[in-house]
């Protein structure tokens, strides 16, 4: 049996003491989260983060480093997530873009607000977040490394 955990990407966005949230429409609940998603097939980490967080608060992040590495198992799904989440800053926001569908919208909130709405957090990934960057968490962009399909050793090593 083959187990292959979804792989997603989250910006840990901060100004002041305000972490950048999206509300977002999940089934029947409204959520919150940070600008995150699925990598898409051949899309390097750091294009799917900067992609995700445009399309979810048509903002464009500048990842500046790494906040940690995380695989979670949905209890009530049973499916597992390998988060990689980043940090960083935004270089421009585009008001007119429409965000995804079941985005709702976007909200600066603390880490006291976040613990208030802990009900609504879209998963334990959100806080977790939060706190390792809260703590300083970083680690160096340099840590990735994206190897095209076409790369000479890449091939080598599979041969």
């Amino acid at each position: 049996m083959t187990w292959k955990p979804e792989l997603t990407v989250a910006a840990v966005v901060a100004e002041r003491d305000r972490f950048l949230i999206v509300e977002e429409r999940v089934g029947r609940r409204l959520v919150y989260n940070q600008p995150a998603g699925h990598v898409e097939d051949g899309e390097s980490l750091i294009d799917a983060v900067v992609r995700e967080t445009l399309e979810e608060t048509a903002s464009t992040l500048v990842p500046d480093s790494l906040v940690g590495i995380y695989l979670w198992k949905n209890p009530q799904s049973g499916r597992s997530y390998l988060r990689i989440a980043f940090t960083g800053s935004l270089s421009r926001h585009d008001p007119g873009r429409a965000l995804d569908d079941g985005i709702v919208g976007t909200h600066w909130l603390s880490r006291a607000q976040l613990l208030a709405y802990q009900n609504r957090l879209r998963s334990p990934l959100v806080m977790r977040c939060v706190d390792d960057w809260l703590a300083g968490v970083r680690f160096p962009l340099a840590l990735l490394n994206h190897l095209p399909p076409d790369d000479l050793e890449s091939r080598a090593a599979v041969v």
